[in-house]
């Protein structure tokens, strides 16, 4: 289980975690709207009807490799008859469910259920709250998004990296220099890689851009951050042979032309 997060519905409390990349909700949270002091009563009212027990056993198949089907089909049926009674401890341990999870104690305690299961529940509660759940959660996944984005824009800005810096070190840098002319040499060469992909230099960018904070290749995109990480391991070999700054500079601006074609073309099949 991982850890407990809390979002706010309508003025209501809803906890959440995640379980192997996948959102698991309170049905305890939810069933208080109706019934604060029993929730799990609520849910088990919810369990006993035919169309849940069927939903719910046509998800763990769907899901679960080691669901229970013939138990499945004796509570579809039994789910039919007005005794039929229901709990989710009881559906748990008898089909091997994996869809709803439920534990007791008074802290920490309370069912929990895959999003599927849990917006099908919280329908059943009230359209209406059903429908503001989800949208929370659309909310919360576009947050996500931009935060994976941003971590994986970060992580490969870093791939070649110190590939790139190194050969700088061991072939462009004259003993007895400075820190600020070593500086300028590596800047230098950080704005042969600007030019090849985005055809300006880190200064042009700044200057046309002083509103913005941060410098060009924070605002790159995921596709552009792939290509320079390759041209800065090309870069690095490029060096290493001793090729010049301005024949290099040719070689890596025909690449990225080259690399940005594919990736977008990649990226318009994917949007298909």
């Amino acid at each position: 289980m991982g850890k407990k997060e809390t979002i706010s519905v309508q003025g209501t409390e809803i906890v959440f975690f995640k379980k192997e990349m996948e959102d698991y909700i309170s049905l305890t949270d939810i069933a208080k709207i109706r019934d604060a002091e029993n929730p799990s009563q609520v849910i088990s009212l919810w369990l006993r009807t035919y169309s849940t027990i069927e939903y719910l056993g046509l998800w763990e198949m769907l899901n679960n490799p080691d669901f229970k089907p013939h138990i499945y089909e004796g509570f579809k049926k039994e789910s039919a008859k007005p005794h039929f009674w229901m709990s989710s401890q009881k559906w748990i341990n008898e089909t091997n469910a994996i869809g709803i999870s439920s534990k007791s104690g008074r802290y920490g305690g309370g069912t929990f259920a895959h999003s599927d299961i849990a917006f099908k529940f919280a329908a059943w509660i009230s359209a209406e709250f059903e429908l503001y759940l989800i949208t929370e959660f659309k909310r919360l996944k576009i947050e996500e998004q931009k935060q994976l984005g941003w971590s994986a824009k970060r992580e490969l800005a870093k791939i070649n990296y110190h590939i790139h810096t190194d050969a700088i070190k061991h072939n462009l840098i004259p003993a007895k220099l400075t820190s600020q002319q070593v500086s300028i040499i590596y800047a230098n060469e950080a704005d042969v890689l600007n030019m090849a992909l985005f055809g300006i230099t880190a200064k042009q960018w700044r200057d046309k851009n002083a509103n913005l904070k941060g410098n060009i290749r924070d605002y790159a995109s995921v596709n552009e951050l792939i290509c320079l990480s390759n041209m800065e391991n090309i870069n690095a070999v490029l060096i290493n042979d001793g090729i010049s700054q301005k024949e290099r500079l040719i070689k890596l601006n025909g690449i990225a032309i080259k690399q940005m074609s594919v990736l977008n073309e990649v990226d318009k099949k994917l949007l298909k």
